[in-house]
């Protein structure tokens, strides 16, 4: 069984000695600063004072503050009576005969001490940490020790770390809030093009910790399967023509779940604020007095066309793009075939859409492409030109969801070389 009897120690506003004043010494000092301790520092020379950091050779008032404003430097080496009235002791001065002395001292005086150059002649050990802050502003703290190899430590607190940013940790609060615990909060989260892999962490993260989800039918799906059973589900999926819940509506269950305390993660698929109605959303809750983050997303307008192959811009072939719907307005767009559009929700009207499109500066030859089911197991590119693209559609049988690329661009596409067949 091990000897070590894991603890976390509140040092805010109590003295800790530092003895050292070298690299190791200074991080000591510089993460009991953040922690809010009084740091006394008691050494001839320190690299501290290279780094800027506040220090004074008498007893700094104490305050209230998030820490001191400097550290108390004692400038000379090391004495007995220099742990008097320290809750804590840090010994790294390269020297094991000091670090053996402070030890004994603060052995005597019954005061824990950490000695950086022998780990065994210490009575404590500093673990590696790893910290993330929650969306209920709680904090969770994962501290590693290893056998007294730091190194290997570090490299397990290093893996947590990654693990506590990407959400793959159960980092939802199990603790209910209590009646009275005030609002919940709303995240707007875009869930990229549908791949799991294609969500930022901060996204998974939120998504992790949710207490209501709200999703579209484009949102990363597969990541539901991962959340607690007890997280509720809200389905307000919307497909060509039918939308079962109205925007007003999902802007009501929003406010309607976090009022009631709950933490809410709305998953959108791609970028709440591209062709997403975020903005919306986003102002209906702030009118309800409710705290909304929005996660931005990789939109499935640039994303999807890159899956097939096709830039949006490239030196010499096109050298800006537009995103639009196709429900209205595209005709409307300036630019020729060096000017790429990338349309969304456009297969309902794709042949009225590409004959719209046809002009002077974009005739009837500029390549088009239509991309289905971007990074899904159904994904399908079909290419041909304003003029022929509706039918190309029609006959393979195109559906959505799926994102139309025109432009010179398309030519870049593996799949343009059948076309040109």
């Amino acid at each position: 069984m091990s000897d070590i009897y894991p603890l976390g120690l509140k040092v805010t506003g109590r003295l800790v000695v530092v003895v050292g004043g070298g690299p190791v010494a200074a991080r000591r000092v510089r993460s009991l600063v953040e922690a809010r301790a009084r740091v006394r520092l008691v050494a001839p020379h320190s690299v501290l004072a290279e780094s800027g950091m506040p220090v004074a050779s008498e007893t700094p008032e104490p305050t209230d503050g998030p820490g001191p404003a400097e550290v108390e430097w004692v400038r000379r080496d090391y004495r007995a009576g220099d742990l008097d009235g320290a809750w804590l002791v840090h010994t790294a001065t390269g020297s094991a005969a000091v670090d053996r002395q402070v030890s004994d001292d603060a052995e005597r005086a019954r005061v824990f001490c950490v000695t950086a150059g022998d780990a065994s002649v210490g009575s404590a050990w500093v673990p590696a940490v790893a910290r993330t802050t929650l969306t209920d502003d709680a904090e969770v703290t994962v501290s590693v020790t290893a056998g007294r190899d730091p190194r290997r430590a570090r490299a397990v607190r290093d893996a947590v770390a990654a693990q506590l940013q990407s959400g793959r940790l159960p980092l939802r609060r199990h603790r209910p809030k209590l009646p009275d615990g005030g609002l919940g909060r709303v995240w707007l989260v875009g869930g990229g093009p549908g791949d799991t892999g294609l969500i930022t962490a901060r996204g998974r993260s939120v998504l992790a910790q949710a207490d209501v989800v709200i999703v579209d039918r484009l949102g990363p799906r597969a990541l539901l399967d991962e959340l607690s059973p007890d997280v509720e589900i809200v389905d307000v999926g919307k497909t060509s023509g039918n939308h079962p819940v109205p925007q007003h509506e999902i802007n009501a269950l929003l406010i309607q779940h976090a009022q009631a305390g709950s933490d809410v993660v709305r998953l959108k698929g791609g970028d709440p604020y591209v062709l997403g109605r975020g903005g919306e959303e986003l102002s209906a809750c702030r009118a309800a007095g409710i705290e909304v983050e929005v996660v931005p997303g990789v939109t499935s307008a640039v994303s999807v066309p890159a899956a097939a192959g096709i830039p949006v811009t490239h030196r010499g072939v096109a050298r800006g793009f537009s995103v639009l719907t196709g429900h209205d307005g595209a005709a409307e767009v300036p630019g020729g075939a060096d000017h790429t559009l990338v349309l969304l929700m456009g297969v309902t009207r794709l042949a009225d859409t590409a004959e719209a499109l046809v002009t002077a500066d974009r005739p009837a030859d500029t390549p088009a492409a239509v991309i289905e089911d971007g990074y899904g197991p159904g994904q399908r590119v079909t290419v041909g030109t304003l003029a022929t693209i509706a039918d190309r559609a029609a006959e393979v049988g195109v559906k959505p969801p799926a994102v139309i690329v025109v432009g010179a661009v398309v030519r870049l596409s593996p799949a343009w070389p059948h076309q040109a067949r």
